[in-house]
């Protein structure tokens, strides 16, 4: 569902022939880079968070981390992330799925 999705947005834009599926499961960064042959700083990654006021998506490098202290200083609330299990439901995707965008 998420890839057909992905498929679409980038349809709009003719970019749907640079889509790469691997063989191999991405459902984590280390296991998309090994799929891709890459360093994880190569893989891009889409975190999800709950805020008082709804979800929000921060988009970051493969081997980034959050930094609690600037989330909080950012988006004035603790990073709290969305339950993997209330992904789809809330967001969309599934975890380990199309990263969401557009």
């Amino acid at each position: 569902m998420s890839l057909e999705k992905a498929k679409k947005h980038l349809e709009k834009f003719g970019l749907s022939d640079r889509i790469r599926i691997a063989k191999e499961s991405t459902a984590t960064v280390a296991l998309a880079a090994k799929a891709f042959d890459c360093e994880e700083k190569k893989i891009a990654k889409t975190l999800s968070f709950m805020l008082p006021s709804g979800p929000i998506l921060v988009l970051a490098v493969g081997d980034a981390r959050i930094d609690n202290a600037k989330f909080k200083h950012t988006f004035a609330a603790k990073a709290k992330m969305i339950k993997p299990e209330e992904c789809e439901q809330i967001i969309g995707h599934a975890p380990g799925g199309v990263c969401p965008f557009g």
